[in-house]
C-alpha cells in the first residue's frame, strides 16, 4: 500500500464526519455538490477560512475536517482563503463541480447554502440556462416542441398492407360487368323479338365470362383454388358468394350462346337431337343468365368495399351502383356496335340508365368521402375516372343523336366500352393508392375518435 494513501479506518471516520454535515461524500474526489447539505471543498492543512464564509466543510492536508460553519478553500499561494472570499469557487473542487469562480455570485451561493441548511434541495441560479437530459442547453429555458409526426410506418412496417392484386383483377372487374350487361341486353332482345341484339348479347356474354374466369384463376395461381372455394358456401363472404354466382352464371351463359349456333348443326343423329333441343333450352338459359346478371355485376363492388382499403371501404354505398351502371353501359355498347339501328332501341335505353348510375356514383365517391375522395381525384385514378366520365357522356350523346347512323352508333358503343374500362381501372387504382399512403388510414381514424368523444356519433 502507498504511504500517502490513508488507511481504511481514517476513510471510514472521514465518511461519518462528512455524513453528519449533510450528505454522502465520495472519498478521493476534491469536491462534491451535496444534495441536502453544504459544499465540500479542499483546503490546506485543515486551516479554517476567514469569517463570513459559507457553511461548508473542507478537507485539510492531514485528512481532518475543517469544521462546521466555515468554508475552507485553497488560496492563490497555497494558504487559506481570506475573509470575504468565496473560497470554494477558486478551489479545484469548485471547478470540478461546474461552478464559475465569480465573486459577484457570493450572495447567490449564500442563498443556496441557507436553503441546503434548511433541508431543502438547492436550485440552480436563475441566470443559468436549463439543460436537457442529453446535456444540451435549451433556448429560453423552454421545452423544445416535438415535430409533427409523419405517417410513414408502424415500427418500420406499413400501417396497411396494399393489395397485391395486379392489373388482371381490374380486367376481371370489367369482364364480369361486361358479361352481366350483355346477358341483360340479350334477354331484352329475346323478349322484344330482336334476334341480332339477342345473338350479340349471348355470344359476348360467353366470351366475357370466359375471360373473367381466366383472369380470376390467373390471380389465384392454380385452377384448383377456384374449385376448393366451392366446397364451402358462406353468405357473409363476398368472395364465396361471387364464386357461386360465377358457377351458376357460367353454364347458363354457355347454353344460351350454344343455342345461337344450333341452326348450323346437322339435322340427323346426336347432333340433330341437339339442334332440336338447344333453342328452347337457350331461351330458358338466357333468362336464367339474365336473372343472375345483376348479382354478377354488383358483387365485385361489395367485394372491394369489404376490404380494409380506406377508399374502397368508405365507398361501400357507391361501388355497387357504379359497377351496375358500368355493366349496363358496356352491354349497351355491345348492342350499339353489333345490332342494326332498327334493333338497337333497348341498347340506347340501357346506355342512358347505365350512364346515369355510373356518373352519379363516380361523382359521389369524389365528393362525399372527404379526405378519402382524394385518391379518386388525383394521380392515375383521377385521370382514368375523368376520362371515363367524358367517354360516357360522349357515348350517350352519340347513341341518342345517331339513331339512324350505324357509324355513329358504333362509335358511341366503342366509347361506352372504353368508358367502362376506364371506370373500373380508375376505381381499382384509387383504392390501391389510398392503401399505400398512411394518412388515409390514420387521419380518418382520429376523426372518428374525435367525433365519438364529442358525442356526434
Amino acid at each position: 500500500m502507498s504511504p500517502q494513501r490513508p488507511e481504511v479506518g481514517d476513510l471510514f471516520r472521514r465518511f461519518r464526519q462528512r455524513l453528519a454535515h449533510g450528505g454522502p461524500v465520495h472519498p478521493g474526489r476534491p469536491s462534491v455538490q451535496l444534495g441536502h447539505g453544504g459544499k465540500v471543498g479542499a483546503g490546506p492543512a485543515g486551516q479554517p477560512a476567514g469569517p463570513g464564509m459559507h457553511a461548508r466543510a473542507g478537507r485539510g492536508a492531514d485528512g481532518e475536517p475543517a469544521g462546521s460553519g466555515t468554508d475552507t478553500g485553497r488560496g492563490t499561494g497555497g494558504g487559506p482563503a481570506g475573509p470575504g472570499t468565496d473560497a470554494a469557487r477558486v478551489g479545484p473542487g469548485a471547478m470540478s463541480a461546474g461552478v464559475s469562480p465569480t465573486p459577484g455570485r457570493a450572495a447567490a451561493d449564500t442563498t443556496d447554502a441557507g436553503a441546503a441548511g434548511a433541508g431543502r434541495e438547492s436550485r440552480p441560479a436563475r441566470d443559468v440556462a436549463p439543460v436537457d437530459r442529453r446535456g444540451r442547453k435549451r433556448r429560453g429555458g423552454e421545452e423544445l416542441r416535438v415535430p409533427e409526426a409523419e405517417f410513414t410506418s408502424y415500427y418500420g412496417r406499413p400501417i396497411l398492407k396494399a393489395p397485391v392484386w395486379r392489373w388482371d383483377i381490374a380486367a376481371y372487374l370489367f369482364t364480369g360487368g361486361l358479361a352481366a350487361g350483355s346477358s341483360l341486353l340479350a334477354a331484352g332482345g329475346q323478349l322484344t323479338g330482336r334476334p341480332a341484339l339477342r345473338r350479340a348479347g349471348r355470344v359476348t356474354a360467353l366470351g366475357a365470362v370466359t375471360a373473367s374466369a381466366y383472369f380470376l384463376i390467373n390471380d389465384l395461381g392454380r385452377p384448383s383454388r377456384f374449385h376448393h372455394m366451392l366446397r364451402v358456401a358462406k353468405p357473409t363472404s363476398p368472395m364465396s358468394v361471387g364464386t357461386w354466382i360465377l358457377s351458376a352464371y357460367g353454364p347458363a351463359a354457355g347454353v344460351a350462346a350454344a343455342a345461337e349456333v344450333a341452326s348450323r348443326l346437322p339435322q340427323r343423329g346426336v347432333l340433330g337431337l341437339a339442334r332440336r333441343l338447344l333453342p328452347p333450352a337457350g331461351q330458358v338459359a338466357g333468362l336464367a343468365a339474365a336473372a343472375t346478371a345483376p348479382a354478377l355485376a354488383t358483387y365485385t363492388g361489395v367485394l372491394l368495399a369489404g376490404t380494409a382499403v380506406p377508399s374502397w371501404h368508405e365507398a361501400y354505398p357507391e361501388l355497387p351502383t357504379i359497377f351496375a351502371g358500368s355493366a349496363l353501359a358496356s352491354g349497351a355498347g355491345v348492342g350499339l356496335i353489333a345490332a342494326p339501328c332498327a334493333q338497337a332501341g333497348p341498347a340506347r335505353r340501357f346506355a342512358v340508365a347505365g350512364a346515369a348510375l355510373e356518373l352519379w356514383g363516380a361523382h359521389s365517391v369524389e365528393t362525399r368521402l372527404g379526405l378519402l375522395s382524394e385518391p379518386y381525384r388525383t394521380g392515375t385514378a383521377g385521370r382514368l375516372l375523368r376520362t371515363g366520365r367524358a367517354l360516357t357522356a360522349a357515348g350517350v350523346a352519340g347513341a341518342l343523336v345517331g339513331r339512324r347512323s350505324r357509324a355513329v352508333s358504333a362509335l358511341s358503343g366503342a366509347a361506352l366500352l372504353a368508358a367502362s374500362v376506364a371506370t373500373r381501372f380508375g376505381i381499382f387504382h384509387g383504392g390501391v393508392a389510398s392503401a399505400r399512403d398512411p394518412k388515409y388510414t390514420v387521419l380518418p381514424q382520429r376523426e372518428r375518435v374525435r367525433r365519438r368523444e364529442a358525442g356526434e356519433v
